[in-house]
């Protein structure tokens, strides 16, 4: 297990809105590598929290000033307090005639299935955290797909129709 500790980086962001993008930027640009920090939460007008290995805290609450325009401070702060957003998700079903990945994932992310096959031959789309590049990758329940950009997808239940078609329950995560 890695250890890691909580940074809080607090700016007014309200007439200069910054991404994720860009905090990753910011942090990358004091000379860290991409492997010490983890996960960023943007916390919209107010900044973000950030995840990094202990060692940099220090270094980052001295160096880290700035982000895009706006002026920032950073400060550690304890794990407990980050600010972890509950995923929004969507229920839905969808009617196909296999369980193909790229038939139930353009049903799933709203889609053409041309746009999907496209994607998947890419590289965009990965299932349950494996790259995936074959459109007939043939999905069961408890598969996760996910695709860059547009977010996660549960396979939940499957059932066959009397048409012997498969109705399948999805969760998309955005």
């Amino acid at each position: 297990m890695v250890p890691l500790t909580a940074l809080e980086i607090v700016g007014n962001f309200l007439f200069d809105p910054a991404t994720h993008r860009d905090f990753l930027g910011s942090l990358l640009g004091t000379g860290l590598e991409r492997t010490k920090v983890g996960d960023i939460l943007v916390n919209g007008d107010r900044g973000a929290q950030a995840l990094v290995v202990p060692e940099l805290a220090e270094y980052l609450t001295l160096h880290l000033n700035q982000v895009r325009s706006v002026p920032v401070k950073t400060r550690v702060i304890d794990v407990a307090a980050l600010q972890v957003r509950p995923p929004q998700t969507k229920e839905m079903a969808t009617v196909e005639a296999s369980l193909r990945l790229d038939a139930i994932a353009s049903a799933g992310f709203g889609m053409s299935r041309s746009k999907m096959v496209e994607a998947i031959e890419r590289g965009d789309v990965r299932v349950n955290w494996k790259d995936v590049t074959q459109p007939s990758h043939q999905l069961k329940t408890g598969d996760l797909v996910a695709l860059r950009g547009k977010g996660r997808l549960d396979i939940g239940e499957i059932a066959v129709t009397k048409k012997e078609r498969y109705r399948v329950l999805l969760t998309r995560f955005v």
